[in-house]
């Protein structure tokens, strides 16, 4: 098994508590002793928490973020993401900003992209995904 990068939506089913998706988190965890995601969800977590003044989930997930790992976006993954872009967008195939950064963390690392996004990350050349809600 890959490592693998938790996508924001993956990430939000877990805390929801879908069985699905914590089955795929507890085979992982049986490899691999921690979970990964990356800067890019961590943002659109905390973001969302504090929009909604969720602060008991936002303890929670701060709780989740020291037990894990946060990996950064770096300047590579920052140009991996922007020749995304171009390629896609020279092709017609818009993909929003957000993912593209995810994308490019996910390619420089090596990594799976755990997501149930298919629709938007399965036209990013390179990045492998797999959808952990199935």
């Amino acid at each position: 098994m890959n490592r693998v990068l938790i996508d924001t939506d993956i990430l939000s089913y877990y805390f929801r508590g879908d069985e699905v998706v914590v089955g795929h988190f507890e085979k992982y965890l049986k490899q691999y002793d921690l979970l990964e995601i990356s800067l890019i969800t961590y943002y659109e977590i905390i973001g969302g928490l504090l929009a909604k003044n969720a602060l008991k989930q936002f303890a929670v997930f701060e709780d989740f973020v020291v037990e894990n790992i946060v990996v950064p976006m770096t300047d590579k993954s920052a140009k991996i993401s922007a020749e995304l872009y171009s390629s896609l967008r020279q092709n017609v195939n818009i993909v929003d900003d957000i993912d593209l950064l995810i994308a490019g963390i996910a390619i420089e690392n090596d990594m799976v992209l755990a997501t149930n996004n298919e629709r938007h990350f399965g036209k990013i050349p390179g990045l492998r995904i797999e959808n952990w809600k199935k």
